[in-house]
């Protein structure tokens, strides 16, 4: 049995509950490298899953060298390396290299993540000349200041999940939102960057390095400002043909061409713009409204890549597909929430999946990890299934105590 070694940060469900029942599928033998081997080996003790990695190895993952060294201390090489996380592209491309094995390009894979890379990246390849800066300080800060084009995003160079995210109308409200960062993580990177108005979209693609596919996108609703946390997804960008082929296109110019990636971009009176590039599979249980509406094995599909076979002809389904989240609005104690369930009725399908636990202690971050649940649906039409799902989330409540 070929061994599929998956690098990991923390427990997360796309790998759990998408990635491991694929490989599973596959045929495949999973050791899982982590960073947080202890957090895993009790989230698969504790977890009624469809499937379990072989072996799970400590590993510091952010390391490409120690991943290397870990795997060569084994008494097989490795048949792929694969990782879905933000943070891990680059250790696992780097590794892969190593061994000779289908691998993501890790100078993309380090400027996807490193967003002020991928701003510099932008603008010499001409693709978007968006005004940005790097400030790690308050003196960044007064080199930047008649500069700064306002409304500015602050955001961490290399965050995730719209943590720490905000928009600054002024340059008080700029430096007060860069300090109360600074004051619990001193001396942390972030970019500020021209804010581009308009619908955000996103693009998601896959490829095996000689042909990129486009399995379609969501239009995305957000919180209003000045945070960004997505509340709602709906399946079907309604972008022209060549509205579509500049995002393409400036991917590709990019170095996009291996692997899943996912794409956010606005939808600006000039054309498209590129908000960000994460290589690597769409999250936060997106990735599973994906393959139940495109109705392909889509994690099984992302793992074959890495098995270094050539991309299928995909043909999706075209059905109407909606994931709302539901985000806390208060700290607290959860005292009583909703469980999970799934259901239908008139060609609509939809699951409630609880995102916190009974008892646990909420504390805000204006971020996607303020998600208390997510409701995913399926439909033949988008008025159907936007009625239920409607109808389905006026049934859900919440009891957050002080």
């Amino acid at each position: 049995m070929q061994d599929l070694i998956i690098l990991a940060h923390v427990p997360t469900d796309s790998v759990n509950l998408g990635f491991l029942p694929a490989a599973k599928a596959l045929g495949l033998n999973v050791v899982l490298l982590s960073d947080h081997a202890d957090a895993h080996r009790k989230h698969f003790n504790q977890a009624c899953l469809p499937a379990y990695p072989a072996e799970i190895v400590a590993c510091d993952v952010f390391n490409p060298l120690a991943v290397i060294d870990a795997l060569s201390a084994r008494a097989s090489a490795p048949a792929a390396l694969f990782s879905n996380s933000d943070h891990l592209q680059t250790s696992t491309a780097v590794a892969a290299d190593y061994f000779g094995l289908p691998h993501k390009d890790w100078h993309v894979t380090y400027r996807a993540k490193n967003k002020a890379q991928m701003r510099e990246h932008l603008k010499e390849e001409g693709l978007d000349p968006l005004w940005f800066g790097l400030a790690c300080g308050p003196q960044d800060l007064d080199r930047l200041a008649d500069d700064v084009l306002y409304p500015c995003i602050v955001k961490p160079r290399e965050g995730v999940a719209s943590q720490q995210v905000t928009l600054a109308a002024t340059e008080d409200e700029l430096r007060a939102q860069c300090a109360a960062i600074w004051q619990s993580q001193s001396g942390a990177p972030l970019l500020l960057e021209e804010y581009i108005p308009g619908p955000l979209y996103t693009l998601e693609t896959l490829g095996d390095g000689e042909r990129l596919c486009v399995l379609g996108g969501f239009q995305v609703s957000l919180s209003p400002p000045p945070y960004f946390v997505e509340l709602e997804a709906r399946w079907g960008t309604g972008l022209t043909a060549q509205q579509e082929a500049q995002v393409v296109r400036m991917i590709e110019r990019f170095g996009i061409g291996f692997g899943a990636c996912h794409t956010e971009f606005v939808l600006s009176p000039t054309g498209p713009r590129l908000i960000e590039i994460n290589y690597r599979n769409i999250g936060d249980y997106r990735e599973f409204l994906l393959q139940d509406t495109l109705d392909i094995p889509l994690f099984e599909t992302v793992l074959r890549l890495y098995l270094g076979q050539p991309l299928p002809d995909l043909k999706p389904a075209q059905n109407a597909a909606l994931i709302r989240y539901f985000t806390a609005s208060e700290e607290g104690r959860l005292a009583a929430s909703p469980s999970a369930f799934r259901a239908g009725s008139d060609g609509v399908q939809w699951h409630y999946q609880p995102l916190r636990e009974q008892g646990e202690q909420i504390r805000l971050s204006n971020s996607n990890k303020d998600y208390l649940g997510v409701l995913r649906g399926t439909g033949s039409d988008a008025h159907s299934l936007a009625a239920a799902m409607d109808r389905v989330s006026a049934g859900l409540a919440w009891e957050i105590a002080a």
